[in-house]
């Protein structure tokens, strides 16, 4: 159950994340880096490794954009 939760909340931040990936939206970075990592510690508290493993992926995505525009665009 907490694997599923885990990637239904992967896949409320990859939506917020993939707009983010346009200039001048870099911001919603950090409204969805909260929510993986509360997918993260779901999907660790899990005994399968699917869901944390997709919010690792959204996360690196993530910080990787947020790393291009130096953190803020």
């Amino acid at each position: 159950m907490l694997n599923i939760l885990s990637f239904l909340i992967g896949l409320v931040s990859l939506v917020i994340v993939i707009p983010a990936t346009i200039p001048l939206l870099g911001w919603a970075n950090w409204i969805a880096l909260p929510l993986i990592v509360i997918g993260v510690v779901l999907g660790a508290l899990s005994s399968k490794n699917g869901g944390r493993n997709f919010c690792l992926i959204v996360g690196l995505i993530a910080v990787v954009r947020l790393s291009l525009g130096g953190g803020i665009l």
